[in-house]
């Protein structure tokens, strides 16, 4: 198997091993340089994988005639004991690459996990009955330099990807909407500097600017921290004239009741910032 080269996952991944030292790696100078083992990094819990591009990544660059054996495709389940990745090279390189490896393997399955937890809790039914499809969103609430690697485990989990960066969608949060004194305002600001027809989504903390998000035609608005009472009249008051997206401290307990309260999205940050590592562990042979 051919390990795909992306330049800016190789110069991540080549900043991890230096961060590791892995390239002085004076334990495994111990190994003889001919020495040349088979890893296999295993699921010691029931995940969804994701990650295998950079894990892979860190075993080339350490070693570039490592050979794949076996390589899970990403979004897939492995429950405990599944192999994830199988590689052949030098034993030496295996040992320096792994930490780097397991550290992107163990980050981003614990992200596509998580999602997975979060998109199987909408009800199919739920979806049906209010004529919505309830989307598990991401935010931009990711480590630094790993926005791209967490936002695609968002996607292996079963997740959809808010905006990728400030560049892809207005989205007028509270800070914009208090500096230019309010959601109409804010609206039209956005409007005279980049056209009436771009798609704005605007943040609304009360049922007033909801009302004038409304009136002015934002294309989507974001209810930020209601609960589910609030969500129930908001949605009467939208009435399908916007999408209508969810947000602010969303655990999966409420997850099933916004369903089915018929609303777009749903946005959680605790995707990417409060993900749990999922326990992997490698193994190695003598080949």
């Amino acid at each position: 198997m051919t390990v795909p080269i992306d330049p800016r996952l190789r110069r991540l991944v080549q900043e991890a091993l230096r961060e590791d030292g892995a390239r002085q790696d004076i334990t495994s100078r111990a190994i003889p340089w001919s020495m040349r083992a088979v890893a296999e990094i295993v699921a010691e819990q029931d995940m969804i994988v994701s990650g295998t591009a950079p894990a892979l990544m860190a075993f080339r660059l350490c070693d570039p005639r490592v050979r794949v054996l076996k390589s899970v495709r990403d979004g897939r389940r492995v429950g405990p004991g599944r192999p994830i990745l199988r590689v052949k090279g030098r034993a030496r390189s295996l040992l320096s690459a792994e930490r780097t490896a397991l550290n992107f393997l163990s980050r981003l399955c614990g992200v596509a996990t998580l999602t997975r937890r979060f998109v199987d809790a909408v009800p199919a039914g739920a979806r049906a009955r209010a004529r919505a499809r309830a989307r598990i969103l991401d935010t931009r609430k990711t480590t630094p330099l790993l926005r791209h690697l967490e936002k695609s485990a968002v996607a292996h989990g079963g997740g959809k990807n808010h905006r990728m960066t400030l560049s892809e969608a207005v989205l007028l949060k509270d800070n914009h909407v208090l500096l230019l004194g309010g959601v109409l305002p804010a609206i039209r600001a956005v409007r005279r500097r980049l056209g009436k027809s771009v798609e704005i989504e605007v943040e609304v903390k009360s049922f007033a600017e909801l009302r004038e998000a409304l009136s002015e035609g934002a294309g989507r608005v974001l209810l930020d921290n209601m609960t589910d009472r609030q969500v129930r009249r908001a949605m009467r008051m939208v009435g399908g004239r916007a999408k209508v997206e969810v947000s602010g401290g969303v655990g999966l307990d409420r997850i099933s009741r916004l369903a089915r309260l018929g609303v777009d999205y749903i946005s959680v940050g605790a995707l990417t910032h409060s993900a749990l590592a999922a326990k992997i562990s490698m193994d190695v042979r003598r080949a």
